[in-house]
């Protein structure tokens, strides 16, 4: 069963020796409580800690602490994110075929980001709000009528994937599929969604696509099949912006580029908003006095939203690669050496959130790095996800008189996402 939140946090201060930590042990991620007292065990001792890892990999520099994680994230001179930003280690080969905006620093950068930058900037999302708000009705309508669920399958994964196919101009029958490819896509470490685990010697047969994931052979062609249909068109969702509007650096995304681009729309449009909203609904049931402030004053909502997504902290890390030596935390960091951002653990920094193990949905100055921090690398979608967030649980907050955790909650198996599998509840309406 999920630890309650009391037990959960006196568990993340109980002593773990440095010699114990191991951060590329992906079974350390599964009870949702080890890679808290890791992070806590490191941000005191060894902020900026060499992580060794199994041959032939090459181990990573881990950061911990807020500040270094702020300091690396905005400056991609020294810690280029070209060669990739997980800790999967890729030549130039699986570069030149692998690349997605995330890999890509500079101009070439700028001018991808900026093609899809007005489409999820203020004036569209806003106009957004109405589609937003009636299909988060239609969602919890429809889960909330059973009584009980699994708040993933119906709720957290069913609403943003929604949201996805209204971007991307596709049926809601193709729902779905979106989103099993995301699921064995992101979970490419986890037996129960990966086609081939990223660690299998079999996963060489796929080390040209992205995350060595068969399933990306499914993604460009359905990508290829949009863009095939949408090509001269007068349509605004995004794959006809991809492929009718030139970047502005001149050079037009090569067939590679656009697949590379949609599958990265098709993961990141759906995973990170869906864990998000789970780990809030699972910290709210932890901290029925937290849910009961927000049903007692929803004005509190969008402040509550920044806290949903320090807690949540859907993603772990994003890894750079030093392009000289430097100092970093009194450590020497060597050309070529990984260095990986632990966001998760920024965001519980004591130096920066007082009480961080504390879920307050009225704290205030929450400078989170759940998004990046003051990157060029800075979420594209941060915004529409904060409004995806708020307007969820603006609509379902009011609606509940109770709810209560049915069942075991399982994590995915990844070191990446942060990531729940099922949340089984029952609930009681206002």
């Amino acid at each position: 069963m999920t630890t309650t939140s009391r037990s959960a946090t006196e568990a993340v201060h109980e002593p773990l020796p440095l010699a114990g930590i191991d951060l590329a042990d992906l079974d350390n991620c599964t009870d949702g409580v080890t890679p808290w007292r890791m992070f806590h065990t490191l941000r005191r001792e060894d902020p900026v800690h060499w992580q060794p890892e199994q041959a032939p990999h090459s181990g990573f520099w881990a950061l911990t602490r807020h500040a270094d994680i702020t300091r690396v994230d905005r400056d991609a001179e020294t810690f280029t994110s070209t060669r990739f930003v997980n800790l999967e280690e890729v030549d130039d080969d699986q570069i030149g075929r692998r690349a997605s905006i995330l890999e890509l620093d500079g101009v070439r950068h700028r001018a991808l980001r900026g093609l899809l930058r007005r489409q999820f900037g203020a004036g569209v999302i806003n106009g957004y709000a109405d589609f937003l708000r009636g299909l988060t009705v239609t969602t919890l309508d429809s889960a909330l009528s059973r009584g009980s669920f699994d708040f993933v399958e119906d709720i957290s994964a069913d609403f943003p994937v929604n949201v996805l196919a209204r971007l991307l101009d596709v049926p809601p029958e193709d729902n779905q599929r979106l989103i099993d490819w995301g699921n064995r896509i992101i979970g490419n470490t986890d037996p129960d969604y990966a086609d081939v685990l990223l660690d299998s010697e079999e996963s060489e047969r796929y080390r040209d696509l992205p995350f060595r994931s068969p399933a990306a052979l499914e993604v460009f062609e359905y990508g290829r099949e949009l863009a095939r249909r949408r090509r001269g068109g007068p349509g605004t969702d995004l794959v006809s912006t991809l492929v009718n509007e030139t970047p502005r650096d001149g050079v037009p995304l090569s067939p590679r580029d656009f697949d590379n681009y949609f599958l990265l729309l098709v993961v990141a449009g759906n995973e990170t908003t869906r864990h998000t909203i789970t780990h809030s609904m699972l910290a709210l049931l932890q901290h029925p006095e937290q849910l009961a402030r927000l049903q007692e004053d929803p004005s509190l909502i969008p402040t509550a939203v920044e806290e949903f997504l320090r807690w949540a902290s859907p993603v772990y890390h994003f890894r750079r690669t030093a392009t000289r030596d430097v100092e970093l935390g009194g450590k020497h960091v060597r050309e070529g050496d990984k260095v990986v951002m632990w966001f998760a653990s920024g965001n519980r920094d004591e130096e920066v959130f007082g009480n961080p193990y504390d879920f307050d949905v009225t704290r205030r100055d929450n400078d989170h790095v759940t998004f990046g921090k003051g990157s060029p690398h800075l979420c594209l979608g941060n915004l529409l996800a904060r409004t995806e967030i708020r307007v969820m649980f603006e609509e379902l907050i009011p609606r509940l008189a109770d709810i209560r955790l049915t069942g075991d909650v399982p994590r995915v198996r990844s070191n990446f996402v942060n990531g729940v599998k099922r949340l089984p509840v029952e609930v009681t309406l206002a």
